[in-house]
Formats: C-alpha cells, sequence, structure tokens
C-alpha cells in the first residue's frame, strides 16, 4: 500500500524553491565556517574537516551525505549516535549543540538529494533493519530525506526500537500532513532546537 503525500503542487513547487533560495544564502555561513575549523582542527580535532557517509534518499536511492566531523577516528560500521558519543571532540560538541555540523548538508539539498525539511535520512545498513523489523518503513523515502524533519525537533535523537517506532510514526504524520502549516512548524521548532541545544549528543 502507498503512502499518502499531503501537500498541492504548488507546496512542493515553493518548497523546492525555498531549498533551494535558503541553502545558497547559507553558502557564505559554510565557508565562514569551513575556514575557521580549518584553522581549528589541527589543534582541537585533528583529521579531515568533513565526514561523508552513505545514506538512503527519496525512493530509496543513496546518496553521500556531507556534515562537518565532530568525532574521533573509529570503526566504520554503522551504529547509533549515541554509542559513538565517547568519540566527540569537545569542538565537535559545540558544532553539534548548535547544528554547526550540518551546514554542508546545505550542498546535498542544492544538488536535490535532500530538502531542507523532511524525515533524515538513515544509513543503509539501518534501513534494511528496520524494513525487517517496522511495517511501514519504506514509506519515509516517498519524499526527500530532511537537514530537519518534525520527528528530530519533537523527539530528538534515539538508539532503541521503540524510540525508532515512534520517529517513523512522526515522520508518516509529517509526510501525510505536508503543507505550509506543518513546514512552517517544523521550521519553527528547528530553530528553536538550534537555539535551545535540544537533543544534540
Amino acid at each position: 500500500m502507498r503512502v499518502r503525500i499531503g501537500g498541492t503542487a504548488l507546496f512542493w513547487g515553493a518548497k523546492r524553491v525555498q531549498d533551494i533560495a535558503f541553502s545558497a544564502a547559507l553558502l557564505p555561513v559554510l565557508c565562514a565556517v569551513g575556514l575557521a575549523l580549518l584553522l581549528l582542527n589541527p589543534v582541537l580535532n585533528t583529521g579531515a574537516l568533513l565526514y561523508m557517509q552513505r545514506r538512503v534518499g527519496q525512493h530509496g536511492r543513496i546518496f553521500t551525505m556531507f556534515k562537518f566531523r565532530t568525532m574521533r577516528p573509529g570503526s566504520a560500521e554503522a551504529r547509533f549516535a549515541d554509542a559513538e558519543a565517547h568519540r566527540i571532540t569537545p569542538l565537535g560538541q559545540f558544532l553539534r549543540r548548535y547544528r554547526l555540523d550540518e551546514l554542508p548538508q546545505i550542498l546535498n539539498v542544492l544538488r536535490g538529494e535532500m530538502s531542507l525539511i523532511g524525515p533524515r535520512p538513515e544509513q543503509p545498513e539501518f534501513v534494511a533493519q528496520f524494513d525487517l523489523s517496522l511495517p511501514g518503513y519504506h514509506h519515509r523515502h516517498a519524499v526527500r530525506p530532511g537537514l530537519s524533519g518534525l520527528s528530530q525537533v519533537v523527539q530528538g535523537y534515539t538508539s532503541d526500537a521503540n524510540g525508532t517506532r515512534r520517529k517513523l510514526a512522526l515522520d508518516l504524520r509529517y509526510i501525510n500532513r505536508c503543507g505550509f502549516r506543518m513546514e512552517a512548524y517544523v521550521f519553527w521548532r528547528t530553530l528553536v532546537t538550534v537555539a535551545t541545544g535540544h537533543g544534540a549528543l
């Protein structure tokens, strides 16, 4: 059974225009933060500037998601975020608190792989697992994944089956009720989340 996707053609057109315009406006911020990290990383966060990871996007397509690196080098094995918390550097903690580590994803938005708002893209290994254990999980791939999303601003990070089930319900609610009102709500909650550091590891 297919999931019902809310929103009109006008909404989806306006959403893509907003994605491009807002991401383009953030490019100078991305460059400024990237330059600052190039200077700080050799002392406070030794290693590569960017962290790149395969994620599952719209219609199950695999893409490479970009982030500013916040952890010391470790295993490439897929793990929940809180299982890797011990590897987060003090500078990485700051980046995560204010979601600055997510800034490079505006490049994914400009490339059409992501949207500013939508279900967060998950690692292929977890998607394969959740497809088997959570009925309807694949429906969250009906729309572009987002830099922020309803489940992120309402629940934050999760590392267990019950939390993942609640996040799936929120993601499907977002998809079903997509529209200008829902988009404005998630955008506002995202600003509050960034300001307060809610849910940051």
